[in-house]
């Protein structure tokens, strides 16, 4: 495992699942970490067990599609921990499908606000204080459903397309300046809010069904992925969209 000791890591989404298991793996290695949620109860559960690793861990109500929450969830971190070394901007929802003529807007405008426009502020903010201290790694949770799509979709990869886009842009925007930005595109993950829900069992059967290592993988693939992604192994790396899911978009 990498050492991320001296480093100060921020979460969203940080209160289950992969962005939970991120929080953890990044405090084992040495890193202190801000758990950014609107699920304050469950991301205080993660600090706790951060804490009993030996490192410091925050908690801070964020909606990631509030302006004024995400700049002061940011801007907490840093004045808690002294700096910003490496962003995980994993929040994110998923609305049930539905073909567009059936889909509602305002479920379009809330997919929309929060996995992309949550991704765009968080970068925007983690920048501007990775700047000040010579730079910093981020990472964004998109979905293969950014790189392919399936019925009913149309919000959710539109989103997480908007994500792999705007991850490109902004790693341009910054490359020569010390900070690195990729995007983790996971398949069908056990243990998480999407795919624990009952009413998904079908469809994560038949996901298992067409990933060529026929079984869905854990949150902890995708946060060792995203590890590396921040370490100094992946100094060289910037842009990319990382498929992670068990050999689904090779068909």
């Amino acid at each position: 495992m990498e050492s991320f000791a001296g480093k100060v890591a921020v979460v969203t989404g940080a209160a289950t699942g992969i962005g939970r298991q991120a929080a953890l793996c990044f405090a084992e290695a040495g890193a202190q970490v801000a758990l950014l949620d609107t699920v304050v109860s469950a991301a205080e559960d993660v600090a706790h067990a951060i804490e009993r690793t030996g490192a410091k861990a925050i908690v801070l109500r964020t909606d990631v599609s509030r302006a004024d929450d995400v700049r002061d969830a940011i801007d907490t971190t840093v004045a808690t921990f002294g700096r910003l070394d490496i962003a995980f901007n994993n929040a994110g929802i998923a609305p049930r499908g539905a073909p567009i003529a059936e889909f509602d807007e305002d479920e379009w405008d809330r997919t929309i606000a929060v996995n992309l426009k949550g991704v765009w502020l968080c970068m925007k903010h983690e920048c501007r204080h990775m700047l000040q201290s010579g730079g910093g790694a981020i990472v964004n949770t998109s979905s293969i459903m950014g790189l392919v799509s399936g019925p009913g979709l149309s919000a959710y990869s539109a989103s997480k397309s908007g994500v792999i886009g705007l991850t490109k842009s902004v790693a341009i925007d910054y490359a020569s300046r010390g900070i690195r930005v990729n995007a983790v595109c996971p398949g069908g993950i056990a243990h998480t809010a999407i795919t624990d829900r009952p009413e998904n069992r079908d469809d994560m059967a038949r996901l298992t069904q067409a990933t060529p290592m026929a079984r869905l993988g854990e949150p902890r693939d995708i946060a060792e992925t995203v590890m590396w992604l921040c370490s100094p192994a992946a100094r060289f790396v910037t842009g990319q969209a990382i498929a992670v899911d068990g050999g689904f978009t090779v068909w």
